[in-house]
């Protein structure tokens, strides 16, 4: 019989402590999360001014929006099968370099059309840096923290939004081309450059690819730094013997254990995707059309962003605590409930708090997302389905701007933002029905590390 030869790294990773390696990898995924979340929303903070310069209307806008969730489709799948050939720390940087150089090309648009040129391109690279980092984290952390860890990065990430909704607040109303600036702060992006020399490749991406050598040497600097801080480790659990693998690559979609997960991601992306973007996307533009001025307009939605930080801090309390299953349905529920109270008024305080509550518990159920979905999936898989989920979210959003502005259009104000409540309520109910918990999981393999055999030297599995 032929020895499979293994580095055992899933496991290896699993009995390690925190480390300075650990924070230094969230560091610089967090500064690349900081500009994907400070340019997701830079044209939806434009568009008021561009509408105004380039005689747009608001059909206009919804196309570009519309043709921007394309890109990040196109993206995300793209960069899912990128990450399984080139590597997920090679793949982050490439991704991290598309959007930032398109951002910055956004600076030097001429109409409407160019501009959404631009974004599209942008937006590919966006949704392609997230769902690497997102898979990045979950192979590199312990399975019993990284839940905790992926929030971390978005708690210093997502301060890219209310940062640059209030720079934008400020800079916009400056001069005729001053809005112009929002897009090269965006482009600043680059400088993720700076920090990938520190970073290593994921070890369990690695072991599946069969570069057990490079695996090897990864695992070996990793453990090296951790005995430093921590002292020895206990032996790691012994892999457990495996079925037959599938292939990576699409034909994954005819394995049931890879489908599933797929399809239930999907709907709670594509939910989450048309709720979140319907509501962030379209709020600047909206309240102007009701009469706002658009200075107000910016400086209220500024406001409201505040409470995405906090969102994902709460996130990192209760990801690891609780069934992140029933954290994403109750948070998904909350959305709803004050996503619709934020259409029922016109009054600025009541503006700032609903929707100060709608970003709170919205990027807390992002940085839920971003850990449960990975856990779904094996090694072989979870890059590819992670993408293609994701990817499906963000392609549903090409019809979700067109649908917000005809229900806008055609039926109100007010209506637009009960089906928003609609598609969270929507994504709640399909998740408790059919979401697997993970939780018993990560607890059991928390657990079987807890009782190692003591500080014993780390040997390798030949």
């Amino acid at each position: 019989m032929q020895h499979i030869r293994t580095t055992n790294a899933a496991n290896r990773l699993d009995r390690l402590p925190i480390t300075k390696f650990h924070k230094r990898t969230v560091l610089a995924v967090a500064f690349a999360y900081f500009f994907e979340f400070a340019d997701i929303n830079t044209f939806a903070i434009t568009a008021p001014v561009v509408r105004e310069q380039w005689g747009a209307d608001v059909d206009h806008v919804a196309y570009v929006t519309s043709l921007s969730f394309v890109g990040m489709f196109i993206g995300a799948v793209v960069a899912g099968g990128l990450a399984d050939r080139l590597g997920r720390k090679r793949t982050l940087t490439l991704t991290t370099l598309w959007f930032t150089v398109w951002s910055f090309a956004c600076v030097f648009a001429w109409d409407i059309w160019s501009l959404g040129v631009f974004r599209v391109l942008t937006s590919a690279g966006l949704s392609a840096m997230t769902v690497v980092a997102v898979v990045y984290i979950s192979e590199l952390f312990p399975s019993a923290k990284r839940g905790k860890f992926q929030a971390y990065a978005i708690v210093i990430g997502i301060c890219g939004t209310p940062v640059t909704n209030l720079i934008a607040s400020a800079v916009v109303p400056m001069s005729d081309w001053s809005w112009r600036l929002v897009y090269l702060w965006g482009s600043l992006g680059a400088l993720f450059l700076f920090f990938v020399r520190r970073l290593e490749e994921s070890p369990q991406w690695l072991e599946s690819r069969g570069r057990h050598e490079e695996a090897e040497a990864v695992l070996t600097r990793i453990e090296a730094h951790v005995t430093a801080e921590h002292g020895p480790l206990p032996e790691p659990q012994q892999p457990k013997p495996k079925g037959p693998s599938v292939k990576p690559g699409l034909g994954m979609l005819k394995d049931k254990k890879f489908l599933y997960p797929t399809i239930l991601l999907s709907v709670l992306w594509i939910t989450q995707t048309i709720g979140f973007f319907g509501y962030s996307s379209w709020a600047p533009t909206l309240l102007a059309a009701e009469g706002v001025s658009v200075e107000d307009s910016i400086f209220y939605v500024a406001l409201t962003t505040v409470g995405a930080p906090l969102g994902s801090f709460l996130a990192a309390m209760v990801t690891d605590r609780f069934e992140r299953k029933w954290c994403l349905v109750v948070f998904g529920l909350v959305i709803a409930a004050s996503g619709l109270l934020y259409g029922l008024t016109f009054t600025p305080v009541l503006i700032v708090v609903f929707g100060f509550l709608v970003n709170l518990f919205e990027r807390g159920y992002t940085a839920l997302a971003y850990a449960y979905a990975p856990e779904l999936y094996g090694t072989e898989g979870r890059s590819l389905g992670t993408s293609i989920a994701y990817g499906l979210g963000r392609l549903s959003n090409a019809v979700g701007p067109l649908m917000i502005a005809g229900v806008y259009n055609g039926i109100g104000y007010q209506a637009v933002f009960m089906v928003i409540a609609g598609t969270w309520t929507l994504g709640a109910l399909v998740l408790a029905l059919f979401g697997p918990a993970t939780r018993r999981r990560r607890l059991a393999t928390e657990a079987a590390e807890a009782a190692g055999t003591g500080p014993k030297a780390v040997t390798s599995t030949p």
